[in-house]
Parts: structure tokens; sequence; C-alpha cells
């Protein structure tokens, strides 16, 4: 195992690792952990869309009305920054990170994520990071669109009531009153949602290993991607 804080660098080149996956995978628990260990900046990127989903909600706005989101793009600022070793999701200067990952704001964030302009309005940001840094970025099409090059592409999945599970555990523990078939309901539906879109549907890259974690813990799932990537790095 390698210490915390080990960078692996093999050449001058940056190294991403792409992470893509369903929604309540696990993604960003699991990258998030992995690059604190491997010395990666860590890039979430469906936080990026859960900010712009949550800004066009308190604005008054519809996530799914292609013309209201457009319209507040323009005047949007949308940050990542890492405070005390942790990334915070800033909207505006306001820190959001508390605010979007409620079951509204995530189907909000599927809904502004099938716009082309949002993913426009984003990719330059997620890709000039990937060209600065050691990367591991998650989100949905990041081996397929953002980072086609990526030294390391993962698929991470598991069942919809795994996940479903996972969610609602998250929730409740943040004191959030949620019932469970609402949470199932909400994983299949944002399923079919990401997979059916137009503008960069998730999927599977080719070169992609594809990782189930039904059943795992988590100390498990991160052992697994991080000998995936390091055996892939050697």
């Amino acid at each position: 195992m390698l210490k915390k804080g080990v960078v692996i660098q093999m050449n001058k080149k940056p190294i991403s690792v792409a992470i893509d996956g369903p929604s309540g995978a696990g993604k960003s628990t699991i990258a998030r952990l992995l690059a604190n260990e491997l010395g990666f900046l860590y890039v979430d990127t469906g936080a990026l869309y859960r900010a712009i989903g949550y800004s066009v909600i308190k604005r008054g706005g519809d996530p799914k009305s292609m013309a209201d989101v457009e319209g507040m793009l323009d005047t949007m600022r949308v940050e990542l920054r890492h405070v005390d070793g942790q990334q915070r999701v800033f909207v505006d200067n306001g820190d959001v990170t508390e605010y979007i990952r409620t079951p509204e704001i995530s189907m909000a964030a599927s809904a502004v994520s099938a716009i082309p302009s949002v993913r426009a309005f984003l990719l330059e940001l997620q890709r000039e990071t990937a060209r600065r840094e050691n990367v591991i970025m998650d989100g949905r099409d990041i081996g397929t669109v953002v980072l086609p090059d990526a030294g390391v592409k993962i698929f991470l999945t598991a069942t919809a009531e795994e996940r479903a599970r996972r969610r609602y555990d998250e929730l409740i523990e943040r004191g959030t009153a949620v019932i469970f078939d609402d949470v199932l309901a909400d994983i299949i539906k944002r399923d079919h949602d990401d997979s059916t879109r137009a503008a960069a549907p998730l999927r599977r890259a080719d070169d992609a290993i594809e990782v189930n974690t039904t059943g795992f813990e988590l100390e498990q799932s991160v052992a697994l991607m991080r000998k995936i990537v390091t055996e892939a790095m050697a």
C-alpha cells in the first residue's frame, strides 16, 4: 500500500484517472480517498453540474428549460476550491458544498447536464485542470468525452438497489427525511435520463475497466481501485 501523500509520476506529463459510472456508485467518495492516498488532485465533476442545477433553482429557473439555464450561464461563476485539503464548491463566490447533495439537486444536475451549452461551459475548466495536475476525475463522461486520452479509465457501478441503499444511508445520516423507495425510484430515473440523453450519454468507454462494487464495503472498493490504478501506472 502506498503511503499517504505519495505522488505517482512516471513522466513529465500529468497522469489522469477517469472514473465514470451511474449515480450512487460511490465514485466521489472512492475517488476522493484514492486521490488523497496517491497525492493526486481530486476533481468532482458531478459537483459542478450540481452547482449549476442549484444555482438555476435558487434563481427561480427551471433546470429542464434550456432557455432558463442558458440565460443564466453568462452571469454564473462556478469553481472548485480546495480548502484545508477538502474540495469545496463555490457558486458566485458562495460556498454551496453543503446544499448540493439532496435528491432535488441530484435531479437538477441530471437535467442541466443534458444541455450541450452547460457541458461546453464546464469542459475546458475540467481539461485545463488535467493538463496541469495529476488528477482523479469522476463523472458520467470523463473517459468518453472529457478526458478520452486518460491513462486509466474505470467504469464504477453497482446494482440500483445497492446504490439506493448507500444514498439513503447517506441522506439519513445528514438528517434528511427520505423514504427508501423514493430514493430507489430517483436512482432508476436518473440512470435512464443519464444513459439516454443526447449530449454525452452515460456509457462505459471501450477501454475502461468495469468495477462492480455490489456487496463491497468502502475499504474493499478503495483497495480494489488502488490496485487497478497502481498496476496500470507500473
